[in-house]
C-alpha cells in the first residue's frame, strides 16, 4: 500500500505541474483581445469543469481509442488530471492577475516594457500571494480526487487497497489504512502549504532581502573602489 501512496503523490504532483501550464495559458488565451482565442479558452473551461472528472478519464482511457488515439493507464491519468486541474487553475490564476491594479499595468507601459516582461516583473509576483492559496487547495483536492484513477486500473491508493481487500477479506481495516496514508499526504502537504503562504505573505522587499546579500558580495568586485583619502594623485593643490 506503501507503494499505492507514492503513486499517488507522484501522479498529482506531474498532473499539478501539467495543469498549472495548462491554466495559465488558458487563462492568458481567454484575457485576450482576440474574440476567436477567448472563445477557445472559454469553452476549455465551460467542458472540463462542467463534467466529471470520472466521465473524463473513461472518455480518454476508453473512448480515445475508437478514433485512434490509444494511451496507456499512466498517460490517462495524467491527461485526465492535468485537463482537469488546468480549467479551474485557469479561472484561480485569471482571477490573481486581474487582482493587481491597472494602474501598476499603466506604469509598466508608461516605462516602456513589453507585455512578457511586464508579466514577469510586474504583474506575477504581486498576483502570486493571491493565487497561492487556492492552487494549494487545489493540490490538496487532487491528492483524493486522483482516486478516481482506479477506476482505469491506475495502480495508485486506492487501487491497491481494493485489491488487497478482496484479497484479505478484511474491508474495514484495509480502507481505514487506506484513509490514515490520505491524511498523512494531506497534513504534510498542509504543512507546507503554510510555509508557501507565510513566505509569500510577507512584503516584497523582506522577500527580497533574503537574496540581496548573495547578490551583494556577488557584485562586490565589480563595484568601483573609492580612492583612498590623503594620497597623492599628482592633482596640484
Amino acid at each position: 500500500m506503501l507503494k499505492g501512496a507514492w503513486t499517488t503523490v507522484w501522479l498529482s504532483s506531474i498532473a499539478m505541474v501539467i495543469g498549472i501550464g495548462l491554466g495559465f495559458v488558458a487563462a492568458l488565451m481567454k484575457m485576450s483581445r482576440h474574440e476567436a482565442v477567448s472563445a477557445v479558452a472559454r469553452f476549455y473551461i465551460w467542458l472540463f469543469r462542467g463534467t466529471p472528472l470520472l466521465v473524463q478519464l473513461v472518455i480518454i482511457y476508453s473512448g480515445l481509442p475508437q478514433f485512434g488515439i490509444r494511451l496507456n493507464v499512466v498517460e490517462s491519468a495524467l491527461l485526465g488530471l492535468a485537463l482537469n486541474e488546468g480549467a479551474y487553475f485557469a479561472e484561480i490564476m485569471r482571477a490573481g492577475i486581474l487582482s493587481v491594479d491597472r494602474g501598476q499595468r499603466d506604469a509598466a507601459r508608461a516605462l516602456g516594457m513589453t507585455y512578457p516582461k511586464m508579466m514577469r516583473i510586474v504583474i506575477l509576483p504581486q498576483a502570486t500571494r493571491i493565487i497561492i492559496p487556492p492552487l494549494g487547495n487545489q493540490f490538496l483536492g487532487m491528492l483524493k480526487t486522483s482516486s478516481l484513477a482506479s477506476v482505469i486500473s491506475m495502480e495508485e491508493l486506492l487501487r491497491h487497497a481494493q485489491e488487497l481487500a478482496q484479497i484479505q477479506f478484511r474491508v474495514l481495516e484495509v480502507y481505514s489504512v487506506a484513509a490514515i496514508y490520505y491524511l498523512a499526504m494531506t497534513t504534510v502537504w498542509g504543512f507546507v502549504q503554510r510555509r508557501i503562504e507565510y513566505h509569500y505573505d510577507r512584503p516584497f522587499d523582506e522577500r527580497s532581502d533574503e537574496h540581496g546579500d548573495a547578490h551583494e558580495d556577488a557584485y562586490a568586485d565589480e563595484r568601483p573602489h573609492a580612492r583612498p583619502t590623503g594620497l597623492d594623485d599628482g592633482v596640484p593643490r
